[in-house]
């Protein structure tokens, strides 16, 4: 990866540590707290923001991982073979305050497709949105509750989230777009 490199592996555990400690304060403990990642880096992220839970409080919360593939706007956009990725919710999100978990917070289409796909599980108390990175540049009236960093970044830029589990690397990096029109945005 050629671009700027804006976080370390440590720079993205410390934020996951602080992230951790915001949803139990904001919950106030973590009865009927539950977290589910977006595939696909959201759902690392979630189990770590678990684990450092659990280290920090005692308390297991469980992570689930939701697959929006289908519930995308732009899917014509994305692939014409889309990758299914799968979804894991094994326990009941009905009345509890559910932590949507992804990687980077761009337009909030992604989190609006998640919770879409989020409901079609059932209905929880609340809904709230943790992200490793916002960007900026929003299109829908999204906002994320818990942030690691916010970094202004313009659309002419992408940013790359890696994590040691897919990447092999720890690492949040901003490059420019290749070219016109080229490259994935996140």
């Amino acid at each position: 990866m050629s671009g700027r490199r804006i976080m370390t592996g440590d720079d993205i555990r410390r934020a996951v540590v602080r992230v951790s400690h915001e949803i139990v304060e904001k919950h106030a403990g973590t009865d009927g707290l539950a977290l589910v990642g977006i595939q696909r880096r959201g759902v690392p992220l979630a189990r770590r923001i678990a684990d450092a839970i659990r280290e920090n409080e005692g308390a297991e919360v469980p992570v689930g991982a939701l697959d929006i593939t289908f519930y995308r706007d732009d899917l014509s956009l994305v692939a014409q073979q889309p990758v299914v990725k799968g979804t894991a919710i094994p326990f009941d999100i009905n009345g509890r305050t559910v932590v949507l978990v992804d990687d980077v917070l761009y337009t909030g289409r992604t989190i609006r497709a998640a919770m879409d796909a989020l409901i079609d599980y059932g209905r929880p108390q609340a809904i709230r949105l943790a992200v490793l990175v916002d960007r900026g540049h929003r299109e829908l009236p999204i906002r994320a509750d818990h942030v690691g960093k916010n970094v202004p970044t313009s659309r002419e830029e992408v940013v790359h989230v890696m994590l040691d589990v897919i990447d092999g690397d720890d690492a949040v990096v901003i490059d420019r777009l290749p070219g016109a029109g080229g490259g994935s945005v996140q």
